[in-house]
């Protein structure tokens, strides 16, 4: 082990001591959800040993949900928690001054394929640590959070975490149980030429998405003036990170199919941390129309659409998607582009 090299422990002990009047609570909560995934990376690392099919991504996404839930239940950091898998949510004794949302095994689905999968967490302040928490208590806009990280499971098992303050990635050594500092100070790169979006929903899509696409497609002789490469791998985790160190767009957007719903992911588990982490490292998030955290959640389990990444990308479909509102949107970019005449045939 280098003597250079910062650990996970060490970081937060460092950051704890900035900030006058300190109780560990935030750090010691922390650990309790750090200690959660090296539980739960050991488990999907075993992947076939346990189960096969869909029976594996049931039993590990329903272990990691439990693991989480156990870590950090009877410690007092939390007040309650709230999961992605759960109708309710959980209280906590001896009951502490935070909430804990989390999505348990995001990606689960790809665990028969032995693809990237990942936990995402989100910490709030509880309105009122002397009362019995409600899930009232978890309606705050993503704004409002006070730490979000993503954990993820793969060849490494990697923790992207923010506390408001810039964002700091951390790779599991497992030789000495410990995250260590390996990308510090994360920021997305301005120049773009990805975007992930599932084409095979494009029928579905609105203009100003489609606009944005066939913009891209075009390449260098179309308006954008250079070539974009597509990306598609059904991971939130791994197209956040990919983001993250490469730049680009991700794209669910809002659709015919998730209008009655309000949008595909979850705002709560799934939009809000990623949204906060992506704002810390000088990118944008929104659901086309709005900036994402300043939502505030009606329900618990509340869809959204979400698009994320470089700056100037998630600004200029903002833009499109201001003026198909308007009406000022061209006509021409509701054309399906797997139409007759389109870029893709």
């Amino acid at each position: 082990m280098q003597e250079s090299r910062i650990t996970l422990t060490q970081f937060m002990n460092e950051e704890q001591r900035k900030i006058p009047g300190a109780t560990g609570d935030f750090t010691g909560l922390l650990n309790d959800i750090i200690t959660a995934s090296k539980i739960i990376a050991n488990q999907v690392g075993k992947g076939a040993l346990l189960a096969s099919g869909k029976d594996l991504n049931q039993k590990i996404e329903s272990m990691a949900n439990q693991v989480m839930l156990e870590a950090a239940k009877m410690t007092g950091h939390l007040s309650a928690m709230a999961s992605e898998d759960m109708d309710g949510i959980s209280v906590s004794q001896p009951r502490g001054k935070y909430l804990l949302t989390f999505d348990p095994l995001n990606g689960s689905g790809n665990l028969d394929i032995n693809f990237q999968t990942g936990t995402i967490f989100s910490i709030l302040l509880a309105p009122d640590a002397k009362r019995k928490p409600k899930a009232e208590d978890f309606l705050q806009p993503g704004a409002e959070i006070v730490c979000a990280g993503m954990i993820q499971y793969g060849a490494s098992t990697r923790l992207i975490m923010t506390t408001g303050h810039g964002v700091n990635g951390f790779t599991l050594d497992r030789e000495i149980g410990e995250y260590v500092l390996t990308h510090p100070a994360m920021t997305i790169p301005t120049e773009a030429s990805t975007f992930a979006i599932n084409a095979s929903n494009e029928k579905y899509w609105e203009p100003p998405v489609r606009r944005y696409v066939q913009e891209c497609m075009a390449g260098k002789e179309g308006p954008r003036g250079k070539d974009f490469g597509m990306r598609w791998v059904a991971s939130l985790v791994a197209e956040a990170y990919r983001i993250l160190t490469r730049g680009g767009v991700f794209l669910y957007p809002h659709d015919e199919r998730t209008r009655d719903q309000g949008g595909r992911l979850g705002l709560i588990y799934e939009a809000n941390p990623i949204a906060f982490i992506i704002e810390q490292a000088g990118g944008g998030a929104i659901t086309g129309r709005n900036r994402i955290l300043d939502i505030k959640p009606a329900e618990m389990h509340q869809r959204a659409p979400f698009i994320f990444g470089s700056k100037d990308e998630v600004d200029l479909l903002h833009r499109y998607h201001q003026e198909y509102v308007e009406g000022k949107d061209p006509s021409s970019y509701d054309m399906p582009l797997f139409s007759s005449r389109s870029l893709f045939r």
